[in-house]
């Protein structure tokens, strides 16, 4: 089992753009296990993580409705945003400057065979980076992603998630309101959920401005420790 995760940091990239290279090494990886399955090979296959930020998009996903988008497509343009409907479970996510992005490119089968316990791990690897800015962050029953003040009238989105896999390969991800632009969430209803409110870590912390690299870090350093993996930056 190869434990090895290659650590990319694209920077600023398209949605698009971002989506076909994902696309390019989930299926290299899938390509690799349909091989070694066919002809008896035992090739390693290889994981990836790529840290991104999106100009501002919104992306719907499979089991999502339109009607949680409140703009049209002038409107859209007016607020230089696009809109992808895409391959991953969830309904509507906001993605822009500010957010960090993450999308890990593994095969499970290097790690564990359990698509719950891979997005209770993603959950629990922003849990324990939100923990080290002296945030209590936490799940929210039925709802994936992670969330502040669960259970109250003030409960609110810090982390949208929302992953696709096939034979145990997995894409898309998550994604972490750092210093987010919260107005663009008021232009949706967040992962199809009504009444929900979102926030950002800047927020929480009563600051202009955190330095994303160093969330960054601390997300990759409980990544490595929840999967027992061995980053390598690229």
């Amino acid at each position: 089992m190869n434990k090895q995760v290659e650590l990319q940091d694209l920077g600023q990239k398209d949605y698009k753009e971002t989506w076909d290279f994902q696309e390019s090494l989930f299926q290299s990886i899938l390509n690799t296990k349909i091989k070694n399955r066919r002809q008896g090979t035992n090739f390693q296959t290889k994981n990836y993580f790529l840290f991104v930020e999106h100009p501002h998009v919104y992306t719907l996903g499979k089991s999502g409705d339109m009607s949680n988008l409140l703009l049209d497509e002038n409107q859209l343009a007016e607020k230089n945003a696009s809109f992808y409907k895409v391959n991953r479970g969830g309904d509507i996510t906001y993605h822009g400057p500010g957010q960090i992005v993450g999308y890990p490119i593994i095969d499970l089968d290097n790690f564990f065979t359990d698509i719950h316990k891979y997005l209770r791990l993603l959950e629990e690897m922003i849990i324990l980076t939100l923990e080290e800015y002296g945030l209590s962050a936490q799940r929210s029953p039925g709802e994936t992603g992670v969330w502040l003040d669960v259970g109250t009238p003030f409960a609110r989105k810090i982390c949208a998630m929302g992953v696709r896999a096939s034979r145990w390969v997995t894409m898309h991800g998550f994604a972490l309101n750092v210093n987010a632009n919260l107005g663009y969430f008021d232009l949706m209803i967040p992962c199809g959920i009504r009444g929900k409110a979102v926030t950002s870590l800047n927020v929480e912390l009563g600051q202009t401005a955190v330095n994303e690299a160093e969330v960054k870090e601390k997300l990759s350093k409980h990544f490595s420790m929840l999967f027992e993996a061995h980053m390598i930056v690229k």
